[in-house]
């Protein structure tokens, strides 16, 4: 049987209230109600005032389902963590009892052994309630973060707080090594013989190509100089009227 509490419904933080919709909990129908989205909780009620209501971090997953093969309606699909039935609430109290005198660490690791989950369906007269229904739930769950993943991200993270102040404190005390920058003639100064070797064979080879000549139509390019300030000059090997017109006889 399915656990319904006499419960009053939420008056601060509701962001959604929708009326006309039916709770399907386990495949169980529950009737018509009105579900709260609150920031608080997750409740729904029946028309008299019975219902349940469910913690956020609880909620393992919500998404809007139109697929009318697994349900004949369209709905809001939520899972959770844990079974709302009255076998489930003794089982969940016998275990307490048993459990008194065990390690915390043994019961969290037979609670998520268990594997117990419930499976809800809220159903809305208006179909086009079911974005914002979803959206509600978005926004309320998100301010229930999971607690496991803030432990996670703190583990992965194994590398040394980085303090700003007491770096920039560091380097006023001078125990900060300060990255040394060089002028060119003191960079040539510090060159090992073998990055001497490769800045004079960069050298050479930049050298050959700007020292190379193209002839063309009587033009070559030649090493620049103050004279040509563009590089370029006439060939004195070109022949004098070589481009003149010939002579032609005119009949």
């Amino acid at each position: 049987m399915v656990v319904l509490k006499s419960l009053h419904p939420p008056s601060e933080g509701v962001r959604l209230q929708q009326a006309d919709t039916t709770a399907v909990l386990d495949g169980k129908r529950l009737g018509a109600g009105t579900l709260f989205v609150a920031e608080a909780h997750l409740s729904w009620f029946d028309g008299s005032g019975m219902g349940f209501c469910l913690e956020y971090p609880s909620i393992s997953l919500h998404a809007i389902s139109r697929d009318l093969g697994a349900f004949p309606e369209e709905h809001l699909y939520v899972m959770v963590n844990a079974k709302l039935d009255d076998e489930a609430e003794a089982e969940q109290l016998d275990k307490a009892s048993d459990d008194a005198g065990e390690d915390d660490e043994e019961s969290d690791s037979d609670s998520e052994d268990s594997g117990t989950i419930t499976e809800i369906r809220f159903v809305p007269s208006d179909k086009a309630a079911l974005e914002p229904m979803f959206s509600a739930m978005c926004d309320c769950q998100a301010l229930h973060p999971d607690p496991d993943d803030a432990d996670t991200d703190d583990d992965d993270y194994e590398g040394e707080e980085y303090d700003v102040e007491e770096a920039e404190q560091e380097q006023g005390q001078g125990q900060v090594e300060v990255p040394t920058f060089y002028t060119y003639e003191e960079g040539l100064s510090h060159l090992t013989a073998e990055g001497q070797a490769t800045l004079d064979r960069l050298e050479g080879m930049l050298a050959q190509s700007v020292a190379q000549q193209y002839h063309m139509a009587g033009v070559r390019t030649d090493v620049p100089s103050a004279e040509f300030e563009d590089g370029m000059e006439v060939d004195s090997s070109t022949i004098a009227g070589q481009f003149d017109d010939a002579d032609v006889d005119h009949w």
